[in-house]
């Protein structure tokens, strides 16, 4: 009897390294990819032809929009990309992909009044599921950016009636069930206004958290700060000690999603700022936004192929407080991530045992791999790699 005790403990033990060791392999690499950037000019212009369907396990398309309590195809453009995750699911079946539905340029206005009764969310749940299976997509992000306090009510019941109804989706097709996931907030009051989360964590498969603008131009008084810093920095008080990326994540887990189901998001572009002296600090005065930069074309933001060409020239810190870099040239700031930043980003969540990383978004890293001369999407590249290792 005892060597049997014995012989089943050695079993469980090898069972369990086994385990740990498919563990390293077990992250998410959730990437965003968005219909606006195949309008923009080269070497920016994202068109399906640049998505490497090995490059990330989820995939995610933004934004679908409503019209009607109905997911709706805007233009050709769109049908035609829809008809390219076909051809994408092909080549690597195991990619899962799935459309996100909302996004911060829509806002609320876009869930309402979809959500105000019983009746007009069903007609929307039931038109997911057929426009879901109609183009192959594994599954919804919900990207409601954000409910607001009344608000969080009806995003729990959109979130309980589509869970449900992808169950039932699945029993009734037998064929695999659609994953439901959401993009929520990194900050407090945030967290706290718009998301019923313990409610949430029964419902979701994950949660894609958008840990990053947590600085930008829009701060009163304005001064520069890092976008996605990943820890506090020395000169933090009060709310701006949650405005980095540990604090975000332990805040969503201490209220009661699961880490396992807390999908870390990493940016890939950085947000700008003119200083207003020659003081060039993080918390320096600024006069306004960063120039816009030549291919995303927004005063106070640049996409990483826009950083890349920025550096030469430019005087880099790198925060050890904040574990992520900055630069400055001439009058112009900026804070971002770059491959080192993004790899301690990736340890911290594997210490943490977080469900993996989110990519915002593929198509303003390097992907042609002309701006930086770092390969083919470095930053997403190196996520990857470290996800990968143990």
């Amino acid at each position: 009897m005892g060597a049997i005790t014995m012989n089943r403990k050695y079993i469980w033990a090898g069972v369990v390294v086994l385990l740990l060791l498919q563990g390293g392999f077990a992250y998410k690499l959730v990437c965003y990819f968005t219909n606006w950037s195949q309008e923009r000019q080269e070497p920016g212009k994202f068109t399906p032809e640049y998505i490497d369907p090995f490059l990330c396990s989820h995939l995610i398309y933004s934004f679908a929009d409503i019209n009607n309590n109905k997911i709706i195809i805007k233009d050709k453009a769109e049908a035609l990309l829809y008809q390219t995750i076909k051809s994408i699911k092909t080549e690597n079946p195991k990619l899962k992909i799935l459309l996100s539905v909302g996004g911060f340029k829509l806002g609320s206005k876009i869930f309402h009044p979809m959500v105000d009764s019983s009746t007009s969310r069903l007609e929307f749940v039931n038109s997911v599921i057929l426009f879901l299976r109609n183009h192959n997509f594994d599954g919804l992000d919900v990207s409601w950016i954000y409910p607001d306090l009344k608000d969080n009510t009806h995003f729990t019941e959109l979130i309980h009636e589509l869970a449900d109804a992808f169950q039932k989706d699945f029993v009734k097709s037998k064929t695999e069930r659609l994953l439901l996931t959401a993009g929520v907030s990194a900050g407090r009051q945030m967290v706290d206004n718009s998301y019923q989360i313990k409610n949430l964590a029964n419902e979701l498969d994950f949660i894609n958290l958008l840990s990053f603008d947590f600085h930008g131009i829009w701060e009163k008084p304005l001064v520069t700060g890092h976008n996605s810093p990943l820890r506090k920095g020395q000169l933090d008080r009060g709310t701006s000690s949650y405005y980095n990326v540990e604090y975000a994540v332990g805040y969503w887990i201490n209220k009661g999603m699961p880490a396992e189901k807390v999908v870390m998001g990493i940016p890939t572009y950085g947000h700008t700022f003119t200083l207003a002296s020659a003081e060039t600090s993080v918390g320096a005065l600024a006069s306004g936004p960063g120039t816009a930069g030549p291919i995303t074309k927004s005063p106070g933001f640049l996409a990483y192929y826009e950083i890349c060409q920025f550096l030469p020239g430019a005087k880099i810190t790198r925060m050890q407080d904040q574990q992520v870099p900055y630069a400055v040239k001439g009058n112009q700031w900026v804070g971002y991530d770059d491959v080192e930043s993004v790899k301690k980003k990736v340890q911290f969540l594997k210490n943490l045992n977080l469900g993996g990383a989110m990519i915002w978004s593929i198509d303003m890293d390097d992907f042609t791999g002309k701006s930086c001369n770092q390969g083919h999407y470095p930053l997403v590249q190196a996520v990857k790699k470290s996800l990968g290792s143990s």
